[in-house]
C-alpha cells in the first residue's frame, strides 16, 4: 500500500500516514513558471495499491488538477489500483439544475476523476448523497456523525441540549446526530434569495431555555450560521454552538464567526486550517485522521467500510 498526497492538506496526510504507520510516498507536486502543475513520483509504484489523499478545497481548480495529474502519473507507472481519498469533495453544491442554463458541476468533476484513471473514491459527508451515483466506480461516503457525537459528549452536558438543522435540506444529517445523542431536534426554516446569501424565516421546534447545537456539512461564508444563531437566541435559546464537517470558511468568514453570537464553531480538519481561522478564537478543530486511516486500511484489506458506522 502507498499513500500519496498533493498540496491541499499535507497536515491531514501526515496524520493519516502516522495512523497507518506508513511513510508518505516521495513525490514532487509543484508548479511550472506559468503555474501549470508538475508531478513526479520518486518511488516504484508498479503493482501497488495506491491511495491519493487530496481535498478539492480552495484553490479548488489547482487542487483538482493536482489530483487528476497525480492519478495520471500513477496510472502510467502501472499502479495496480488507484483510490482517490477526497475528504472534501468540491463542486458538490451544483448537484442538479436548479434553474435553466446551469451546469451539474458535481457530475462533471466525477467524470473527470473517473476518466483520469481512479478506480475507487473515498469521501466524507458529501453535500448531497446522490453524488455517489454520479461516479461509475465504487464510492464510499464516510460519515462525520460519530466523530461529532463523540466530541459533543466530551464537551457538553446533554441536559437541556437540542440539535438544530440550519435548513430543511440538512434535517437527515442533524437527525442522525440527535438520535445518537438522544436529544430533540429543531429546524431553522430559511430561504436563499441568491447563492451565498441566506435569510432566516422561522424556527420549527421549541428552543426556549435550550443549549442549541447547529449541525451541517459545509460552512462557507458563515452567513447561515450567524443568522441562525441570532434567530435561535431571539427565540429564547440560552446559547448556540455549531458543528460543521467541512470548514470552507472563505474570505471574511472567520472574522464573521468571531464577531457573531455563536459560543463556538467546531470543524474537522478535512480542509487545511488558515491563519484567519487560527486567530478567530471561536473556531476549534477535531481530527478525522483516524476515520480516514481506518477506511483506507479496510479498503486495502478488502474489509467492510460501512461497518464503521453500524
Amino acid at each position: 500500500m502507498k499513500l500519496v498526497t498533493g498540496n491541499s492538506n499535507r497536515a491531514l496526510a501526515q496524520a493519516v500516514a502516522s495512523y497507518l504507520e506508513i511513510p508518505l510516498t516521495d513525490c514532487t507536486v509543484r508548479r511550472f513558471a506559468d503555474k501549470e502543475v508538475y508531478v513526479e513520483v520518486h518511488e516504484n509504484v508498479r503493482g501497488e495499491d495506491v491511495f491519493i489523499l487530496q481535498s478539492t478545497s480552495f484553490p479548488a481548480n489547482d487542487n483538482l488538477m493536482e489530483l487528476l495529474i497525480l492519478t495520471d502519473a500513477l496510472r502510467r507507472s502501472s499502479a495496480r489500483r488507484i483510490t482517490a481519498v477526497v475528504p472534501y469533495f468540491g463542486y458538490a453544491r451544483q448537484d442538479r439544475r436548479a434553474t435553466g442554463r446551469t451546469p451539474i458541476s458535481a457530475k462533471l468533476v466525477a467524470n473527470l476523476i473517473t476518466q483520469a484513471g481512479v478506480n475507487r473514491v473515498i469521501t466524507l459527508d458529501l453535500h448531497a448523497a446522490q453524488i455517489q451515483g454520479f461516479f461509475d466506480i465504487p464510492t464510499d461516503n464516510l460519515y462525520g456523525a460519530p466523530i461529532i457525537t463523540s466530541d459533543i459528549l466530551d464537551n457538553y452536558n446533554l441536559k437541556n441540549t437540542m440539535i438544530v438543522s440550519p435548513d430543511v435540506g440538512g434535517v437527515a444529517r442533524a437527525r442522525a446526530v440527535a438520535q445518537r445523542l438522544g436529544t430533540d431536534l429543531a429546524i431553522v426554516d430559511k430561504r436563499r434569495p441568491k447563492a451565498g446569501v441566506s435569510e432566516v424565516m422561522n424556527i420549527i421546534g421549541e428552543v426556549e431555555g435550550q443549549a442549541c447545537i447547529l449541525i451541517d456539512d459545509i460552512v462557507d461564508s458563515g452567513g447561515t450560521l450567524v443568522n441562525a444563531a441570532e434567530a435561535l437566541l431571539k427565540a429564547g435559546a440560552k446559547e448556540v454552538s455549531a458543528y460543521i464537517t467541512h470548514g470552507v470558511l472563505s474570505e471574511g468568514a472567520s472574522e464573521r464567526i468571531a464577531a457573531s453570537k455563536l459560543k463556538e464553531l467546531v470543524v474537522t480538519d478535512s480542509i487545511e486550517e488558515t491563519e484567519a481561522q487560527r486567530q478567530a478564537g471561536k473556531i476549534r478543530r477535531m481530527s478525522i485522521a483516524p476515520l480516514i486511516g481506518e477506511a483506507i486500511a479496510r479498503t486495502a484489506s478488502e474489509q467492510s467500510v460501512s461497518s464503521l458506522f453500524d
